[in-house]
């Protein structure tokens, strides 16, 4: 394994964008946004905007007199974000430090950001420093990895043949699938009342082969995690086996996946 250069960064977050957006990302950009109270005319952050799905959805609903802005630690993903939509502000920055003045926006929104971040209290305060008074917060995460079903296979498959970090790299989506611990995260924070939702999704990806290499070509280099091609070919052709369940008739993978909603709002002066 290899720390991934900006050439990788982008290379992952290329086939981020085409697998792994249409098949489990962009279905949640509606309910995140009706979440947070998008609308016409509004100011909205996408933070940790990865490639930019939700910042792009969000300018379509804000129109013309509206303002979209999208930050995200990783230059690869931000590069990928710039080409598909360069009127939006794109801004390499962490979620612990958000490069804007206090009642920036009237929404801000974090699509599967939450788990990543390494002060995640420290996030949550920033996400509510910059919303102004009343304005919503919304935050999806994923459900617990035991409920995400051909993942929680998967990660078992890469541990076997790829090691520990291999398999901790798609474990991390899940981290805060306990709702309890969540509310608690959240009120800790400053973010009370809080309301969390749990909603089902369904992940497609056109095949076993198009999925497992989304995520070793996609989000593991993402990750930090580089494997070499001779590793890679070998956990393709178990993954067949292993992944099987969940093929449909149609040779498609069809499966559940499962996210926790949580919204809050900025309280008033």
């Amino acid at each position: 394994m290899q720390a991934p250069n900006l050439d990788d960064q982008i290379a992952g977050a290329r086939a981020y964008e085409n697998l792994h957006v249409p098949a489990l990302f962009k279905q949640w950009c509606p309910t995140l946004l009706d979440a947070a109270d998008v609308r016409a005319g509004n100011r909205v952050l996408d933070v940790a905007c990865g490639t930019g799905v939700l910042a792009r959805e969000a300018a379509v609903r804000v129109g013309s007199h509206g303002f979209v802005a999208g930050v995200d630690p990783g230059p690869g993903m931000l590069a990928v974000a710039s080409e598909l939509a360069p009127d939006i502000e794109w801004t390499e920055a962490t979620a612990e430090s958000l490069p804007y003045p206090d009642r920036s926006f009237d929404a801000v929104c974090c699509q599967f950001g939450l788990m990543f971040f390494s002060d995640r209290s420290l996030a949550l305060k920033e996400m509510l420093r910059v919303l102004r008074p009343g304005g919503k917060l919304a935050v999806a995460v994923w459900d617990r990895l035991e409920n995400s079903e051909a993942y929680a296979a998967e990660v078992v498959l890469l541990e076997r043949l790829a090691g520990v970090t291999a398999a901790n790299a798609l474990r991390a989506p899940f981290v805060l699938g306990d709702k309890h611990a969540l509310a608690n995260m959240f009120k800790a924070a400053g973010i009370d009342p809080v309301t969390i939702e749990t909603r089902t999704g369904t992940a497609r990806f056109p095949g076993i082969k198009v999925m497992v290499e989304a995520d070793l070509r996609g989000w593991l280099p993402v990750m930090g995690v580089v494997l070499n091609e001779e590793l890679i070919q070998k956990i393709l052709a178990q993954a067949e086996s292993a992944l099987g369940e969940y093929v449909s008739a149609q040779g498609e993978v069809v499966f559940n996946s499962p996210a926790h909603i949580v919204t809050g709002v900025a309280p008033a002066d």
